[in-house]
């Protein structure tokens, strides 16, 4: 399975460069500002892979920004138009990055930050308390007199190892279920998406499909790719129900763990709030000033083919009391320690 994730990468990177190379073969292109904006406006065009999703018109964005832009612009200002054409997208996966600034989508984040549903230190002082336990990414405790074992994991990137997961196995074998919240996880290695999915039973399973953007017409895309879960070994497994926590600020590769988690597992319940989305692949490359970017060149679907690129939403919508959290209560991990115990 990592093969063909890699596999799929690389076609990204091979399919972006050679359409760069036909839309400006037999042409020098120059570094004017004039230049730099047509290159990037029909870079994307051709190989971004959310228009529709987005709905986003590419050809309007066009006539609204272009005009801002002539030969003796200042790069301060390039840069600030380059990236207001780029966050009409309102993806959280694309970037304009200069030696002096880089580009933000601001409704993206607003959405990831203003609307988290977590309160960090009632999860802290309460839940794992002082006498929480670190493994490997993993801080944890019990909770509910030892019913229910509480995993934070607070990023993607912070890796994962079998070994982790075998101790946290058996650790909280006597519970009756398992919490693993991933609020505010912001994604990194979809390696480690893999690594957590082996805490779920090792059966044969369809997790997702999978398509590249592979022409310049904004329906182009590669054949459906499928993509199943790897194999791993029971040892890992956790025999128990599991709840995963999320939020608005839980993005691209928690989405994509979402996304497998609620399509395919009946013994596990998403709780929480919509993720923020990011379930297509970025890609990039340089712009003729020395500029560059990155957007999405995959889409990812469900086994129904739902795209859940804008947010995968929960089995269950709790959103975080205010009241309760200044009691110093999280409603939404007990909201999730009632189902695991069938309260």
């Amino acid at each position: 399975m990592k093969k063909l994730y890699i596999a799929i990468l690389v076609s990204a990177f091979v399919v972006l460069c050679s359409s760069c190379e036909k839309a400006f073969m037999g042409k020098e292109v120059s570094d004017d500002p004039v230049s730099t904006f047509e290159y990037l406006w029909k870079v994307v065009d051709e190989q971004y892979s959310f228009f529709d999703v987005k709905g986003v018109d590419w050809d309007s964005v066009y006539a609204v920004y272009r005009p801002k832009v002539s030969e003796n612009i200042s790069d301060d200002s390039l840069f600030c138009v380059l990236g207001a054409m780029l966050n009409t997208l309102n993806d959280g996966h694309t970037n304009l990055i200069s030696p002096f600034d880089v580009s933000h989508n601001e409704e993206v984040y607003r959405k990831m930050y203003e609307n988290n549903n977590i309160n960090t230190d009632v999860v802290v002082l309460n839940y794992l308390t002082i006498n929480y336990h670190t493994t490997g990414s993993f801080a944890h405790n019990a909770l509910r007199d030892g019913q229910v074992a509480y995993l934070r994991y607070s990023s993607f990137s912070n890796n994962i190892s079998d070994d982790d997961l075998v101790y946290l196995v058996n650790k909280y074998k006597n519970t009756k279920g398992m919490i693993i919240d991933l609020r505010q996880n912001g994604g990194g290695s979809v390696n480690n998406v893999w690594n957590l999915l082996k805490f779920f039973p090792d059966e044969e399973r369809q997790l997702y499909k999978t398509q590249i953007k592979n022409g310049p017409a904004h329906n182009d895309f590669s054949e459906m790719k499928i993509v199943n879960l790897p194999k791993h070994e029971d040892k890992t497994t956790y025999k128990h129900p599991i709840v995963v926590l999320t939020d608005r600020g839980s993005y691209s590769a928690t989405s994509f763990f979402s996304l497998c988690v609620k399509s395919n597992f009946p013994e596990a319940t998403i709780v929480g709030d919509t993720t923020g989305g990011g379930l297509g692949l970025p890609n990039g490359g340089e712009l003729p000033n020395g500029w560059t970017y990155r957007f999405s060149v995959t889409r990812t679907l469900d086994n129904n083919d739902n795209n859940y690129e804008n947010g995968m939403p929960p089995d269950v919508t709790v959103i975080l009391d205010p009241v309760q959290t200044a009691l110093g209560v999280d409603n939404v991990i007990e909201a999730a320690c009632d189902i695991l115990l069938g309260e």
